[in-house]
């Protein structure tokens, strides 16, 4: 069959059909009626037309020049003019505007109370083994108050209002019903965004995180249903109300838009989990974006068809709305899980060769690790660098099979990581998020089975990524030893005075000898980051960590009836590897070298802090502990000593963040050491390409 043609209408037939309608109140009836009529003396027009256009419009007149006359066209009783003329109008705007408002009310009563219910329900499933029966009674009340109010609540009366007041009546419709479209749209970006995330967290092998991740979305989700369903009802309220002419085109466009939402949604979940499980990529990001993007389009178009008052574009708000969506987008793209480098964290075999016994202190937080060797091996990694992203992937890939090398070469009992373990910095990584690196890591480290333990360094938790400190610390006590008996994480942080102290992450570990005396004390302590005075304005290792440190030692001391032998480890440099490197420059009996050497390409070689640590001076006063650890500054890798402490860059692994550091060899690496029975150690660089011939 052939598509009929759409049907012009002449302007000037309007407006003449439209000027015998002018003092009649608007109802269904009437309108229908009028539609009618036009079309109808538009078919006669565009027939005279062809005759004689210039006489036709005048011979359209002279034959409908009442009414009645145009009734009898369209084959409708004239005796309804008089009804027509005669309506009383039931309301005035006045009245209506008071019964508006006290509606409004009741919906959002209603709406609220109706969302609240819901919410109960579905915890009262999701804890169901704890608090169902608590949950789904308050969820069951709830529900019940709100079928009383509606209950009681009364019928809506259909009203006759004045013509002069349809303008006004038509703004309230084209208002709530753009806004009842958009936020089901919304509702259904919301909900369907929350099923991709439980998709993911289901494949990823998370369902632990699926609670917390609803419990995280919940409240955006009670948001877009609140606003939702408040307008839909006022919608509702409207329609049955009043007499609009637009109403059937707002009740087509929101079953469409349910249908083609649903469909698209449908086809986006599909196509979600075959990324997600076959080509471990998120497309989350991508698939919001293109929704709102839809949003925007539909606006501009579906939505502009059913209201009376069409609005030009407005370019400044269309380019804030853009610019916003681009923000947004940019920023849940960047946020992303991304796990492309899952494959081959999956291949990695079990390396550790140890069988030390492992044992964690509740109250204290510190790990025991009795050594059943002779020799106890320390392998420090520091700024590996992970970024996270797709586009990081490829120098993530080349870290993690750097670090697989160095592992496998030199089978240590105790892996050390310094710092900067990833690194979510936007255009450099091209991801915000901090948590996916550290699970990859943790996976890695989990596969390979030997014992690691980490300092916080100033990437990890940079001001834009996704997780904060807090949000860090309950990740990594979720990774830890009682989960998977390789993370040397303390689920308790040490105090001074009985307050905690400075840091996120400062922890002892005890090495002992298979006798139970002490062999090292491992001193992890942050370094922290910022102190918030500028760019690269790096903060210290502060007073009280300096104090638990030195009252950690006395405590050891006291203990093993003598000085204990301890190390150090953190990221970021103190004030005394600067000295002691001018110092070896000027060519001073102050220092003595070891290896090494110090080439970063920053204006400072050495990026400490400006402020000054009591740790050093502590350390030389206490006689205890031979040496420190630090990384931060990729391309020093030198190690001298310094009023008789070891003072030691780690060897970077870093290919993402410095400008052309992938290319560059010489830096990467990692550092051994090796503590013996009777606690003297050994440090040794492990330079990545002196072990590279055993892995082609």
């Amino acid at each position: 069959m052939k598509k009929n043609k759409k049907i012009v209408i002449d302007k000037k037939i309007t407006n003449y059909v439209e000027s015998f309608f002018e003092e009649l109140h608007y109802s269904k009836e009437i309108e229908s009626a009028k539609e009618n009529i036009i079309i109808k003396i538009n078919e006669e027009y565009l027939k005279e037309s062809k005759k004689d256009k210039k006489e036709a419009f005048k011979n359209i007149v002279n034959k409908y020049n009442s009414l009645e006359s145009m009734l009898e066209l369209v084959k409708i009783d004239t005796k309804k003019i008089d009804k027509w003329y005669n309506l009383e109008i039931s309301n005035t705007f006045e009245e209506f505007k008071k019964e508006f408002k006290k509606e409004r009310k009741h919906i959002y009563l209603t709406t609220i109370l109706g969302i609240i219910s819901f919410v109960y329900l579905l915890k009262s499933i999701l804890y169901y083994h704890t608090n169902f029966v608590i949950l789904f009674s308050i969820s069951l009340v709830l529900l019940l108050i709100d079928i009383i109010i509606i209950r009681k609540h009364k019928k809506v009366k259909k009203d006759i209002f004045s013509v002069d007041c349809y303008n006004s009546l038509e703004k309230r419709f084209d208002k709530y019903s753009k806004r009842s479209i958009n936020w089901l749209l919304i509702l259904f970006l919301e909900v369907f965004m929350l099923i991709l995330n439980f998709i993911s967290l289901k494949v990823n092998s998370k369902p632990d995180e699926i609670i917390e991740s609803f419990n995280s979305s919940l409240f955006l989700l009670e948001i877009a249903s609140f606003f939702f369903i408040k307008n839909t009802l006022i919608i509702r309220w409207l329609n049955k109300k009043i007499d609009f002419e637009n109403e059937k085109k707002y009740q087509k466009l929101f079953k469409s838009t349910i249908i083609i939402s649903s469909i698209y949604w449908i086809l986006s979940i599909i196509l979600f989990y075959v990324f997600e499980k076959y080509f471990v990529l998120n497309i989350t990001a991508f698939i919001g974006i293109l929704f709102m993007i839809i949003i925007i389009i539909n606006n501009y178009t579906k939505i502009k068809n059913i209201t009376y008052h069409k609005k030009k574009i407005n370019k400044l708000i269309t380019a804030v709305v853009v610019l916003i969506l681009l923000v947004y987008g940019g920023y849940k793209f960047l946020s992303r899980d991304i796990w492309l480098t899952q494959p081959y964290i999956n291949s990695i075999p079990y390396i550790y060769e140890g069988n030390d016994n492992i044992t964690y202190n509740d109250k204290n937080g510190i790990y025991t690790i009795v050594s059943n060797e002779d020799d106890f091996k320390i392998l420090q990694l520091t700024d590996i660098h992970l970024g996270g992203s797709a586009l990081s992937y490829s120098k993530d890939l080349k870290a993690l099979k750097a670090v697989y090398k160095l592992i496998d070469y030199t089978k240590p009992d105790l892996v050390v990581v310094t710092g900067d373990m990833s690194f979510p910095m936007r255009l450099f990584s091209f991801s915000f998020n901090n948590t996916a690196p550290v699970e990859q890591f943790a996976a890695f480290m989990r596969n390979t089975g030997v014992p690691w333990a980490f300092t916080y360094g100033n990437h990890d938790t940079e001001s834009m990524s996704i997780a904060t400190n807090q949000d860090l610390n309950k990740l990594y006590k979720k990774l830890s030893y009682k989960t998977s008996k390789n993370l040397l994480y303390p689920y308790v942080q040490p105090k001074v005075d009985g307050k905690q102290i400075w840091g996120r992450n400062n922890q002892l570990i005890e090495i002992r000898n298979s006798d139970g005396t002490l062999n090292q004390a491992v001193f992890l302590i942050d370094s922290n980051a910022y102190t918030g005075e500028g760019l690269n304005k790096y903060d210290y290792i502060h007073d009280d960590q300096v104090a638990w440190y030195k009252n950690e030692i006395e405590r050891l001391n006291k203990e093993e009836g003598k000085t204990i032998s301890s190390l150090g480890f953190f990221h970021i440099p103190l004030q005394q590897y600067k000295i002691a490197y001018e110092l070896y420059e000027e060519g001073s009996d102050e220092v003595k070298y070891y290896f090494g050497s110090n080439d970063e390409k920053m204006i400072d070689k050495i990026c400490a802090s400006e402020y000054p640590s009591k740790l050093f001076d502590t350390a030389v006063e206490l006689k205890s502990t031979k040496g420190f650890f630090c990384g931060h500054d990729h391309y020093n890798n030198m190690s001298l000593e310094y009023q008789g402490i070891r003072l030691t860059y780690g060897m970077s692994i870093d290919y993402l963040v410095m400008p052309g550091i992938a290319r560059d060899t010489k830096q990467r690496g990692a550092t051994l050491i090796t503590s013996h029975k009777d606690s003297s150690i050994d440090i040794e660089q492990i330079p990545l390409t002196s072990i590279e011939k055993y892995y082609k």
